[in-house]
């Protein structure tokens, strides 16, 4: 562990070279200081992963599947839900055999671009409730909606209308957000984009741009940053992954533009920059990356955390970056695995213990799919 740490410091000691456009050059990209709202609690011994880690592909669970996005484990190993975005359907995987099976069509669904059914959640309650949370774009905006789920139905028949619980969220070809995740606190929290209207992002009354917080009902939640509004964190690009670590501090990936993609800690209230900052910045107001990558090597989409790393699954990167927390820092430089193996990487769920489920995006239109795409892998990770 002492030779970890001085590997460590010595990795925040270097510096870069300027930029040239009237910011601090980028240090290295994890030497970010930690939110102030998410600071480790005074007086308890805060946990460092180790700086490197590995990754083990276990199995393939299912392959076969056309433009996945979203995924929720079902409750004690009864299957894996995933959204298809193109044709929006909800399917359940049987995780030891791969069998799919099609719940059915979520309707109101206009799929184009980057939009369509997107990120799914199952209810709190979902023992008793049976339902199912989706993010969609409709033909007017994206939307959340819940449904009720009877399994006692056939195949194909057995969502339930979808009930609109919260609506208007600014729709584009291109970054319509669409993360959903219940959090510790039993809110639902929703990753947002400013679909290519870049003043969305700054602008407080407007959802773009933003991670929202709401009731099951699809409300404001109590306690937001702002009274009244379900808005969370603003100045985002295109939120696309969520995520709580063992002491309920959020984490959010985001795609960048030419420059950089982000893994941020998330401070409520906090304004994250877009459009007038890209990666990390030396204006205070903005909060800053905990990480940043080029865009080539990330496009970050869904992340997971597992003991004290989050995993962050890369579109355009074509691989899974691990990044080792120090509170809400990164403790040492990320590290990427499975670099072009399986081509683009869209979404990445805990699975309990040390697995997660990953899974890949190349029949969504921007990738080369080979035979058995797109697949749900398990991996092994440290």
């Amino acid at each position: 562990m002492t030779a970890v740490l001085a590997a460590a410091g010595l990795l925040l000691a270097t510096g870069c070279s300027s930029g040239g456009d009237g910011r601090d050059g980028p240090p290295p990209p994890w030497a970010v200081s930690t939110p102030a709202s998410a600071s480790p609690s005074a007086g308890r011994t805060e946990p460092v992963a180790p700086a490197k880690g590995s990754v083990t592909v276990v199995r393939t669970v299912a392959g076969g599947l056309k433009s996945p996005w979203g995924l929720a484990p079902l409750p004690d190993g009864a299957g894996l839900l995933v959204s298809d975005r193109d044709d929006g359907t909800i399917s359940r995987v049987d995780e030891k055999t791969g069998k799919k099976t099609e719940l059915g069509t979520v309707s109101g669904v206009s799929a184009a671009g980057e939009g369509g059914l997107l990120g799914i959640a199952l209810s709190p309650g979902f023992a008793s409730d049976h339902m199912i949370y989706a993010y969609f774009t409709s033909a007017s905006d994206n939307r959340v909606v819940r449904m009720l789920w009877d399994e006692a139905k056939p195949a194909g028949e057995q969502l339930g209308a979808p009930d609109t619980i919260f609506k208007g969220i600014p729709k584009g070809f291109i970054h319509n957000g669409g993360r959903i995740a219940f959090g510790p606190d039993g809110m639902l929290y929703a990753g947002t984009g400013e679909s290519g209207q870049r003043g969305l992002a700054q602008d407080r009354d407007s959802l773009g741009g933003k991670i929202l917080r709401l009731t099951p009902e699809g409300d404001p939640a109590p306690g937001n940053p702002f009274p009244g509004s379900p808005v969370y964190t603003y100045g985002h690009r295109n939120v696309q992954g969520l995520a709580w670590d063992d002491r309920q501090r959020l984490f959010a990936s985001e795609f960048g533009q030419d420059t950089w993609d982000e893994l941020n800690a998330v401070k409520p209230g906090g304004d994250y920059g877009w459009p007038d900052a890209e990666g990390r910045s030396s204006d205070a107001k903005y909060v800053n990356p905990i990480a940043q990558w080029h865009t080539d090597d990330a496009s970050p989409s869904g992340i997971a955390y597992v003991d004290g790393v989050i995993w962050m699954a890369g579109l355009k990167g074509r691989r899974l970056w691990r990044i080792p927390l120090k509170g809400t820092e990164a403790g040492a430089a990320p590290q990427a695995f499975l670099q072009g193996r399986y081509g683009r990487l869209r979404t990445v769920v805990a699975a309990g213990g040390d697995k997660v489920w990953l899974v890949t995006s190349n029949t969504d239109g921007r990738g080369a799919p080979k035979p058995g795409d797109d697949r749900i892998l398990e991996l092994q990770v440290r």
